[in-house]
Protein backbone atom coordinates (compact mmCIF):
# COMPACT_ATOMS: atom_id res chain seq x y z
CA UNK A 1 0.00 0.00 0.00
CA UNK A 2 0.54 3.49 -1.14
CA UNK A 3 0.18 6.50 1.11
CA UNK A 4 0.26 9.86 -0.43
CA UNK A 5 -0.53 13.27 0.60
CA UNK A 6 0.12 17.05 -0.07
CA UNK A 7 1.81 19.27 2.92
CA UNK A 8 1.90 22.56 3.04
CA UNK A 9 5.62 23.87 4.96
CA UNK A 10 5.51 26.97 6.42
CA UNK A 11 8.76 27.91 6.61
CA UNK A 12 10.16 30.07 9.14
CA UNK A 13 13.24 30.97 6.90
CA UNK A 14 10.32 32.72 4.61
CA UNK A 15 9.17 36.23 6.22
CA UNK A 16 7.68 37.85 3.13
CA UNK A 17 3.88 37.93 2.81
CA UNK A 18 4.19 37.73 -1.14
CA UNK A 19 5.52 34.22 -0.90
CA UNK A 20 3.34 31.18 -1.12
CA UNK A 21 4.03 27.94 0.84
CA UNK A 22 5.46 25.10 -0.38
CA UNK A 23 2.97 22.29 -1.16
CA UNK A 24 4.90 19.18 -1.85
CA UNK A 25 3.59 16.44 -2.88
CA UNK A 26 5.09 13.09 -0.83
CA UNK A 27 3.79 9.44 -1.21
CA UNK A 28 5.37 6.07 1.28
CA UNK A 29 5.50 3.43 -0.92
CA UNK A 30 6.84 0.34 0.22
CA UNK A 31 10.64 -0.40 -0.28
CA UNK A 32 11.27 -2.91 -3.31
CA UNK A 33 14.58 -4.92 -3.40
CA UNK A 34 15.28 -3.32 -6.09
CA UNK A 35 15.24 -0.09 -4.31
CA UNK A 36 18.25 -1.32 -2.02
CA UNK A 37 20.90 -0.05 -3.81
CA UNK A 38 19.04 3.60 -3.52
CA UNK A 39 19.03 3.37 0.01
CA UNK A 40 22.35 2.82 0.70
CA UNK A 41 23.39 5.47 -1.39
CA UNK A 42 20.86 8.12 -0.18
CA UNK A 43 22.48 6.66 3.69
CA UNK A 44 26.30 7.19 2.34
CA UNK A 45 25.60 10.60 1.00
CA UNK A 46 28.17 12.87 3.06
CA UNK A 47 25.61 15.02 4.36
CA UNK A 48 23.31 12.34 5.95
CA UNK A 49 26.58 10.37 7.43
CA UNK A 50 27.53 11.95 10.39
CA UNK A 51 23.56 11.49 11.60
CA UNK A 52 23.09 8.27 11.09
CA UNK A 53 24.55 4.78 11.96
CA UNK A 54 24.38 3.38 8.29
CA UNK A 55 23.60 -0.20 7.52
CA UNK A 56 24.69 -2.55 5.12
CA UNK A 57 22.12 -3.74 2.24
CA UNK A 58 21.71 -6.96 4.08
CA UNK A 59 20.29 -5.06 7.06
CA UNK A 60 17.97 -2.86 5.01
CA UNK A 61 17.03 -6.17 3.25
CA UNK A 62 15.95 -7.78 6.60
CA UNK A 63 13.71 -4.69 7.47
CA UNK A 64 11.99 -5.06 3.98
CA UNK A 65 11.70 -8.91 4.18
CA UNK A 66 10.87 -9.00 8.54
CA UNK A 67 7.37 -8.02 9.32
CA UNK A 68 8.20 -5.99 12.68
CA UNK A 69 9.62 -3.84 10.60
CA UNK A 70 7.90 -1.41 7.30
CA UNK A 71 10.84 0.44 5.25
CA UNK A 72 9.47 1.96 2.62
CA UNK A 73 10.11 4.88 -0.14
CA UNK A 74 9.95 8.29 0.06
CA UNK A 75 8.50 9.39 -3.26
CA UNK A 76 8.20 13.71 -3.64
CA UNK A 77 7.68 16.51 -6.32
CA UNK A 78 5.36 16.59 -9.31
CA UNK A 79 6.67 13.32 -10.66
CA UNK A 80 7.04 11.70 -7.26
CA UNK A 81 10.73 10.94 -7.84
CA UNK A 82 12.48 8.95 -5.16
CA UNK A 83 13.90 11.14 -2.30
CA UNK A 84 14.67 9.04 0.79
CA UNK A 85 13.30 6.44 2.69
CA UNK A 86 11.77 5.45 5.71
CA UNK A 87 11.92 2.65 8.22
CA UNK A 88 9.93 1.79 11.14
CA UNK A 89 10.21 -0.97 13.87
CA UNK A 90 7.70 -2.61 16.64
CA UNK A 91 4.92 -3.15 13.75
CA UNK A 92 3.89 -5.92 16.26
CA UNK A 93 5.08 -4.63 19.42
CA UNK A 94 2.35 -5.73 21.97
CA UNK A 95 2.91 -2.25 23.91
CA UNK A 96 2.01 -0.45 20.75
CA UNK A 97 5.33 1.43 20.62
CA UNK A 98 6.37 1.92 17.34
CA UNK A 99 9.78 3.70 16.39
CA UNK A 100 10.90 5.72 13.53
CA UNK A 101 14.13 4.11 13.67
CA UNK A 102 15.41 6.00 10.62
CA UNK A 103 14.43 9.19 8.45
CA UNK A 104 16.70 9.72 5.92
CA UNK A 105 16.44 12.00 2.75
CA UNK A 106 18.57 13.58 -0.31
CA UNK A 107 16.25 16.92 -0.49
CA UNK A 108 16.61 19.03 2.30
CA UNK A 109 14.70 21.90 3.28
CA UNK A 110 11.78 21.98 0.83
CA UNK A 111 8.66 20.49 3.16
CA UNK A 112 9.58 16.92 2.30
CA UNK A 113 10.77 16.34 5.82
CA UNK A 114 7.71 17.77 7.68
CA UNK A 115 5.01 16.18 4.98
CA UNK A 116 6.37 12.87 5.54
CA UNK A 117 6.82 13.23 9.26
CA UNK A 118 3.23 13.68 9.43
CA UNK A 119 2.14 11.11 7.31
CA UNK A 120 3.96 8.57 9.72
CA UNK A 121 2.60 9.66 12.70
CA UNK A 122 -0.74 9.26 11.23
CA UNK A 123 0.37 5.70 10.06
CA UNK A 124 1.48 5.02 13.67
CA UNK A 125 -1.51 6.26 15.13
CA UNK A 126 -3.74 5.18 12.80
CA UNK A 127 -3.11 2.18 10.91
CA UNK A 128 -0.85 0.70 13.42
CA UNK A 129 -2.67 2.29 16.71
CA UNK A 130 0.55 3.29 18.24
CA UNK A 131 0.05 4.60 22.08
CA UNK A 132 3.79 6.00 21.96
CA UNK A 133 5.88 7.15 19.05
CA UNK A 134 9.60 7.05 19.55
CA UNK A 135 13.14 7.99 17.97
CA UNK A 136 16.37 8.87 18.96
CA UNK A 137 18.54 11.18 17.51
CA UNK A 138 21.94 12.34 17.60
CA UNK A 139 22.71 15.53 20.12
CA UNK A 140 25.08 16.68 17.75
CA UNK A 141 22.09 17.32 15.08
CA UNK A 142 20.38 20.12 16.48
CA UNK A 143 18.38 20.92 13.26
CA UNK A 144 16.49 17.81 13.55
CA UNK A 145 15.96 18.24 17.46
CA UNK A 146 14.22 21.23 16.91
CA UNK A 147 12.10 19.40 14.07
CA UNK A 148 11.04 17.01 16.27
CA UNK A 149 10.17 19.20 18.67
CA UNK A 150 8.06 21.38 16.66
CA UNK A 151 6.06 18.40 15.63
CA UNK A 152 5.27 17.52 19.19
CA UNK A 153 7.70 14.71 20.13
CA UNK A 154 9.28 15.30 23.73
CA UNK A 155 12.72 14.55 24.97
CA UNK A 156 12.54 11.86 27.44
CA UNK A 157 16.30 11.21 28.09
CA UNK A 158 19.80 11.10 27.11
CA UNK A 159 21.75 7.95 26.29
CA UNK A 160 25.12 9.42 27.21
CA UNK A 161 28.38 9.16 24.89
CA UNK A 162 26.38 5.68 23.48
CA UNK A 163 27.64 5.95 19.62
CA UNK A 164 31.07 6.62 18.37
CA UNK A 165 31.62 9.40 15.49
CA UNK A 166 34.55 9.54 13.87
CA UNK A 167 33.78 12.78 11.17
CA UNK A 168 36.79 14.15 8.82
CA UNK A 169 39.63 12.53 11.60
CA UNK A 170 37.67 13.77 14.65
CA UNK A 171 36.94 10.68 16.90
CA UNK A 172 35.09 10.41 19.92
CA UNK A 173 31.20 9.85 20.96
CA UNK A 174 28.13 11.42 21.30
CA UNK A 175 24.80 10.70 22.94
CA UNK A 176 21.59 10.17 21.72
CA UNK A 177 18.27 12.19 22.66
CA UNK A 178 14.81 9.75 23.22
CA UNK A 179 12.11 11.67 22.19
CA UNK A 180 8.22 10.49 21.47
CA UNK A 181 5.17 11.40 20.93
CA UNK A 182 2.08 9.58 22.73
CA UNK A 183 -1.49 9.12 21.26
CA UNK A 184 -3.29 11.44 23.42
CA UNK A 185 -0.57 14.17 22.71
CA UNK A 186 -1.43 13.90 18.90
CA UNK A 187 -5.01 13.74 19.03
CA UNK A 188 -4.34 17.02 20.65
CA UNK A 189 -2.50 18.04 17.92
CA UNK A 190 -5.67 17.06 15.82
CA UNK A 191 -7.50 18.93 17.57
CA UNK A 192 -5.46 22.48 17.43
CA UNK A 193 -4.77 21.66 13.37
CA UNK A 194 -1.18 21.71 13.99
CA UNK A 195 -1.26 18.48 11.59
CA UNK A 196 -3.07 19.90 8.88
CA UNK A 197 -1.56 18.18 5.08
CA UNK A 198 -3.39 21.33 3.14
Amino acid sequence: TAYEIVSRDWSSDVCSSDLAPASPRVRLRPTMLSDLEFVVSVESDPQNLPFITPWDRTQHEGAVRIPDFRHFIVEAGPDLERSGFVILQGCRNPHRSLELKRMVLQTKRQGIGRACLRQLKRLAFGDFRAHRFWLDVKSLNLPAMHFYQAEGFVEEGRLRESVRISIEGADGYDSLVVMSLLDREYQARLALGLESHA
